[in-house]
């Protein structure tokens, strides 16, 4: 592995993980402060809403469209025309932003009823709802520009700017859930406001950045520029392929609003937990190598795309297997330790803890997507995703009406397990389709040793199993300690379960040297890791 690429994913890696800490300290701070009742199930609502909307459009489908066309242009054409494709995106995306919050400010009645019909039988929840969805909806507009200008610094090399952009966000909403919304007379709406004044500041955070590469200029509405059609043309078939993992959350949003109160809630502490693991190495991995697949693709380097993804497959299966297993085997006293305080109770986080440990599996499937999605997205494939993702999308919604529906209505207890579950599945169909894909294709061609480096994971994985359950204990022990016993206690169990992961791992035979070999990592660009 190359030191550019080494540096880039490390420095992306760290970055996002400094940003899922602070995030973690958001929810920390929801979660003590509001516990999970209506005030938290509307508010998940109203945000989950636009969030939903720049992930399949702005970090989903876009990014994956703008990335390797912005590459193309910065490897054949003068700098003066990758600049004029800048503004022309910037204001053709920018214009349909304004158009979308506009109208999404006037319907939110309309929007709240088809993303959360079950909240139409409860009139506070869903006035609750509406009111939050007026101030976050435009939250749209801004963070879309901003994971524009994302994929313009990564394009470059550039990525610890993008990566620390959403640390803005959690700080500003931590000091309006801790400072200003627990104040107020309507603390629900001031953390709407919250999300709003986060979008500002992140767009704003990114903008001198662009201005120092001489990429940012007055923008222009330009929808017949040759460049902004072909990204339109890969973008809306993309919408669906890149984004199946939110469309399944959503439908499990969608699905939970007819649940008890409280089921909205504990699925998104779980999934936070969950998007924790997937963010400090998948997704930071993911943002790496596209830019570097969009290169190999463009100069027709076969060999190094497949290589590529060979490697970013073997970290994955590496890294994600014992976190997931982790998460299974832990699950109880990860959420006492991070959420369990204040209005949250024992019964939150055990049904937290049900959640969470459904969710545990996914990751893998989840984490595959964001590394098997790019090796479409960088040869400007966008048809076979949107195939893929149906066929997920499809399995996720059967068993969401087949099972988990008719479930909650013979009395299943823990029916947000059962969508956290259908969830998993999807992803799973996702992953392996696109997997299948690619290799069909000739793309990507495993490497020699990959059934003896599943043979060393499974085998340590399982001893780090059976080491944290046998620590785990009773979750109301864990909520009987103090925090910082609490703290002191998950700490030292997960850097022992590291340890013996990691020690069977070696003394299985897997060395360094076993993942370098497999790899002939994508070229950043020249200087590219200077300019890290």
């Amino acid at each position: 592995m190359s030191r550019a690429i080494f540096k880039s994913t490390s420095i992306v890696g760290l970055t996002t993980l400094l940003s899922r800490v602070t995030g973690l300290l958001r929810d920390m701070v929801y979660s003590q402060a509001f516990g999970a009742g209506t005030l938290m199930d509307a508010f998940l609502v109203a945000f989950k809403i636009p969030n939903f909307l720049r992930r399949l459009f702005a970090e989903g489908a876009f990014s994956q469209s703008f990335v390797p066309v912005i590459s193309e242009y910065k490897v054949r054409r003068p700098h003066d025309e990758v600049r004029a494709l800048v503004g022309g995106v910037v204001g053709t995306l920018g214009g349909l932003l304004v158009a979308i919050s506009m109208l999404g400010v006037v319907a939110a009645p309309l929007i709240i009823l088809l993303f959360a019909p079950g909240f139409a039988q409860q009139d506070d929840k869903y006035a609750l709802a509406v009111a939050m969805l007026r101030w976050t909806f435009p939250y749209l507009f801004f963070v879309s520009l901003t994971a524009l200008f994302s994929g313009v610094l990564n394009s470059y090399g550039r990525f610890a700017v993008p990566a620390f952009t959403q640390v803005i966000m959690n700080l500003v909403m931590i000091l309006f859930a801790v400072g200003i919304a627990s104040h107020t007379a309507e603390p629900g709406v001031t953390l709407a406001i919250g999300v709003f004044v986060a979008g500002v500041l992140q767009l704003g955070f990114q903008l001198p950045f662009v201005a120092r590469l001489g990429l940012l200029s007055w923008p222009r509405w330009q929808p017949a520029a040759e460049g902004v059609r072909r990204i339109g043309r890969l973008m809306l078939p993309g919408i669906v392929g890149s984004s199946m993992a939110q469309v399944s959350l959503l439908l499990d949003t969608l699905i939970a609003s007819f649940l008890i109160t409280g089921s909205i809630a504990w699925l998104y502490y779980a999934d936070r937990l969950m998007e924790f693991a997937l963010g400090v190495f998948s997704i930071a991995l993911a943002t790496v190598i596209l830019p570097g697949l969009s290169a190999h693709h463009a100069q027709g380097s076969q060999r190094q795309f497949s290589a590529t993804i060979d490697w970013a497959l073997r970290l994955v299966m590496l890294l994600v297997t014992p976190a997931a297993v982790a998460l299974l085997a832990f699950a109880g006293p990860i959420t006492a330790t991070i959420f369990g305080y204040g209005k949250f109770g024992e019964h939150d986080v055990r049904m937290t803890q049900y959640g969470l440990m459904a969710y545990s599996w996914g990751l893998l499937g989840f984490s595959l997507v964001k590394v098997l999605a790019p090796g479409y997205f960088a040869r400007q494939d966008t048809r076979t995703p949107v195939r893929v993702g149906l066929i997920a999308l499809a399995a996720n919604m059967a068993l969401n009406v087949a099972v988990v529906l008719p479930a909650y209505y013979l009395g299943f207890p823990v029916p947000h397990v059962l969508l956290a579950t259908s969830t998993c599945v999807s992803a799973a169909v996702n992953a392996l389709l696109l997997w299948r894909g690619l290799r069909r294709e000739g793309v990507y061609r495993p490497g020699p040793g990959w059934g003896l480096l599943l043979l060393r994971v499974g085998l340590a994985s399982l001893v780090m199993a059976g080491a944290l359950i046998w620590s785990a204990g009773e979750v109301g022990v864990w909520l009987e300690a103090r925090p910082v016993e609490r703290v002191g206690r998950l700490a030292v169990s997960i850097v022992l379960a590291a340890a013996t992961y990691f020690a069977m791992l070696w003394l299985a035979g897997l060395r360094p040297a076993h993942l370098r070999a497999a790899a002939i990592p994508p070229r950043l660009g020249k200087g590219a890791a200077d300019q890290l």
